[in-house]
């Protein structure tokens, strides 16, 4: 018998199960879908849209994982977790892995220095990872 890499990441404690429930997952899709409709205002500064379309991936990200039945309190390991939650590709995933290291470096040392092809890169793959959410459907359980 094999257990899902998800499976794995709760029994080496990285990741808890926990059933889903529609509301959250509703909330975090709702939160995601602003967030990414504010992030492609081109009059916001470049670093508010940075934030907005990060953490309108976070919020999809996390509706995702939470769809499946797992919950993670690091924000690494929820876009990590697309691979399997969503099937995300690695050219995808690792502009997300990109904009969490920016994030981490803003964040962290008060290095702004943001680029629009990021913002723009982001902001494509907040829409794929939305568009996988909503082929999801309702929450079972």
């Amino acid at each position: 018998m094999t257990s899902s890499p998800l499976d794995n990441l709760v029994r080496i404690g990285q990741l808890k199960a926990e059933p889903p429930a529609q509301t959250e997952f509703d909330g975090l899709v709702r939160s995601g879908l602003v967030r990414l409709k504010d992030a492609e205002n081109v009059s916001l500064e470049l670093e508010s849209r940075f934030d907005l379309a990060y953490n309108a991936a976070h919020a999809l990200s996390l509706a995702a994982l939470r769809w499946h039945g797992y919950r993670s309190e690091n924000r690494y390991l929820v876009f990590q977790a697309l691979t399997h939650t969503l099937a995300l590709d690695a050219m995808q995933w690792r502009v997300l892995d990109q904009a969490h290291r920016k994030r981490n470096l803003a964040e962290y040392e008060g290095d702004l220095d943001m680029d629009e092809a990021l913002v723009a890169a982001i902001i494509r793959v907040a829409r794929a990872v939305a568009e996988r959410v909503a082929a999801l459907g309702p929450v079972e359980g």
